[in-house]
């Protein structure tokens, strides 16, 4: 087999030298260029796509998502991977929705490394562990943000089982409001039943 053809970015040279002594070492993978400026790249791949880019994200003048946005718009058969040690959840989130192909943070060991390249270039996306657990704690936040102050009022009359009317007479509400506010705490936690939304919040630690 071809081995994979790789292009590096990261603004600390010590990084590159480091990942292209890595990757040179093993007859699976060749190191086409490696650069410490984005704008580099961009002009590289006019001229030669590789199998796959990897980029740190924080770089001089964009980030490592921006780039890889360019990227995927005029080359989107080059697979795109962030290294990064960023693991805000912000950024987490903005990784996942872009079209990323890998996130691997820097703390991820050689044989981990190479091994996620490889399934990467195979066609699977790989994140690493420690950005799947971000993932859930993301999306625990997405979900209890999501509720209003009220539906989390209501939702803790629920998970109690108490009937509609006795949690409109506790939160002086009418039993139409409730209702609603029932209507849209099963909608956005994506349960049907009680029995599911008692799961979902004690699994999601909704609430304490």
């Amino acid at each position: 087999m071809s081995p994979i053809r790789i292009v590096l970015l990261d603004d600390h040279h010590i990084v590159l030298e480091g990942l292209r002594f890595l990757l040179d070492q093993d007859p699976s993978f060749v190191v086409l260029a490696s650069f410490t400026e984005p704008e580099k790249v961009i002009s590289f791949l006019e001229i030669q796509q590789p199998d796959i880019l990897l980029t740190d994200y924080s770089l001089p003048g964009m980030n490592g998502l921006e780039l890889i946005q360019k990227v995927k718009t005029s080359y989107p058969s080059v697979k795109c991977v962030l290294l990064s040690m960023h693991d805000e959840p912000a950024v987490v989130r903005d990784a996942i929705k872009s079209k990323i192909n890998g996130f691997l943070f820097k703390n991820i060991s050689k044989g981990d490394l190479k091994s996620a390249l490889q399934k990467i270039h195979s066609g699977l996306v790989y994140i690493s562990p420690e950005i799947s657990t971000q993932l859930i704690n993301v999306r625990q936040n997405q979900i209890h943000n999501s509720l209003t102050e009220r539906e989390m009022d209501v939702l803790e009359l629920i998970v109690k089982e108490l009937p509609n009317k006795q949690i409109a007479d506790k939160l002086q509400l009418s039993e139409r409001t409730v209702e609603t506010h029932r209507k849209n705490i099963f909608r956005k936690t994506s349960t049907t039943n009680l029995v599911g939304l008692m799961k979902y919040v004690f699994e999601n630690k909704l609430m304490s």
